[in-house]
């Protein structure tokens, strides 16, 4: 097991091995956790709060189309409109 110190600003360098294991890149993001007195870092992945909106769209079934062209998709909008203006608006 390989021993790490850490240096000024209580920075630590991970070891070549474990980076390559794990498929660490300059840049990632670890999430650092305490249990027990042992620190455990994580990998994780930031996604950008729209695109996780969206994806929780998709996955709800919040989407239209597909559309097999863009008049498709025009006069798809064009019924939503008029069913939105027909049904009473709620207060």
């Amino acid at each position: 097991m390989p021993l790490v110190r850490v240096k000024d600003k209580y920075q630590v360098t991970l070891p070549t091995a474990l980076r390559t294991q794990v498929g660490l890149k300059v840049g990632d993001l670890l999430e650092a956790t305490l249990k027990s007195g042992k620190i455990t870092l994580t990998p994780k992945a930031v996604i950008d709060r729209r695109i996780a909106d969206g994806l929780q769209d998709i996955r709800k079934g919040r989407v239209h189309g597909p559309f097999a062209s863009a008049d498709d998709l025009v006069r798809s909008l064009h019924r939503k409109t008029k069913i939105s203006r027909k049904s009473p608006t709620r207060q």
